[in-house]
């Protein structure tokens, strides 16, 4: 398991072959990439600042890669998730689930993201050309994640 907040950029080669080098009982590996974008043409994002609270973060990350393992049969987890200041085409967090079997490493990661995505203590400003703002939690983002509330 790893899970590590960090303001440097991330070697997503680097992070699957540590996870699974040397490793003959893996058969499926799940990589998500989330990146910073630039939006839409007419207000475009020139930076993103993601701020925290490191203990805080750093425990719920943990957390959630817990629910994943007590979920799904995974053989390795690698979770990175970005702060600071952020550029469209920056990377900004990287799930790596590894399984003997795909189905699990395919689910246990948009598991992990979903979850991520709304209950990781990170808060999120925008700079665009029209001014710059908190952004507040989707219902979107909210609603993925309810699927995997128990009994639905």
């Amino acid at each position: 398991m790893t899970v590590r907040l960090q303001s440097a950029d991330f070697d997503v080669s680097a992070e699957v072959k540590a996870l699974t080098e040397g490793r003959t009982d893996i058969g499926a590996v799940v990589n998500f990439i989330g990146i910073c974008r630039a939006g839409p043409a007419d207000d475009r994002i020139t930076a993103m600042t993601l701020d925290h609270y490191p203990d805080m973060a750093q425990a719920e990350l943990e957390r959630i890669e817990a629910q994943a393992r007590e979920r799904w049969p995974l053989d390795g987890v690698t979770i990175i998730h970005r702060f600071g200041r952020l550029v469209p085409g920056d990377n900004i967090v990287l799930v790596v689930t590894a399984s003997k079997h795909r189905q699990a490493a395919f689910e246990a990661a948009s598991f992990l993201m979903d979850y991520l995505k709304t209950r990781a203590p990170f808060w999120k400003k925008e700079e665009r050309a029209s001014g710059s703002g908190w952004v507040a939690a989707k219902d979107e983002d909210d609603l993925a994640a309810s699927r995997w509330e128990k009994g639905t």
